[in-house]
């Protein structure tokens, strides 16, 4: 019983297959290392805490932008009530 010709094709083809899965499955894992980080942080949580940085500096924004727009219509409020009273 001699392996044949045809069964030492397909165990070719398979190694080579296995050789090819190897080398993706090899990419995919550094791949995700540097999405997750390595004994550093990666890039997933870079963008987190930028996303988390900007988060702040809106909400600070928010609260001084609604201040300016208070003040703002005060003052145009009382410039609109009190023009009567300047313009004699």
């Amino acid at each position: 019983m001699g392996v044949s010709d045809r069964d030492l094709v397909l165990k070719a083809i398979d190694i080579e297959f296995q050789r090819e899965v190897l080398d993706k499955l090899v990419r995919l894992e550094t791949k995700m290392d540097a999405l997750v980080g390595n004994g550093q942080p990666g890039r997933v949580k870079l963008i987190e805490d930028k996303v988390a940085a900007l988060e702040r500096n809106d909400l600070r924004n928010s609260v001084h932008n609604r201040v300016m727009n208070g003040a703002m219509s005060a003052a145009i409020s009382a410039a609109i009530a009190l023009h009567k009273y300047w313009l004699k």
